[in-house]
């Protein structure tokens, strides 16, 4: 199985993968294969996702025009930047 040397990694991410490793229960070479995984072999589109986020922020309960939303913020963040 091929090895992979992640060099330069912000301090603060590889703490971000060590807490969210140990909240999972996993290490943080198993937690960073899991998320590349997932994020490499995720075919699902782009908007299912986003429901899916959305449905899981808001437990089924979202408001009206969440999703519509959640794009304008994103696009007057975007304009920001």
């Amino acid at each position: 199985m091929p090895t992979l040397t992640i060099r330069n990694l912000p301090e603060n991410v590889h703490a971000a993968l060590r807490i969210r490793a140990a909240q999972d229960g996993l290490s943080v070479e198993a937690e960073v294969r899991n998320i590349l995984t997932e994020v490499c072999l995720n075919t699902k589109k782009p908007v299912t996702s986003l429901q899916q986020l959305v449905d899981k922020l808001y437990h089924g309960k979202k408001p009206d025009n969440v999703v519509e939303q959640l794009i304008q913020d994103r696009r007057k963040a975007a304009e920001r930047e």
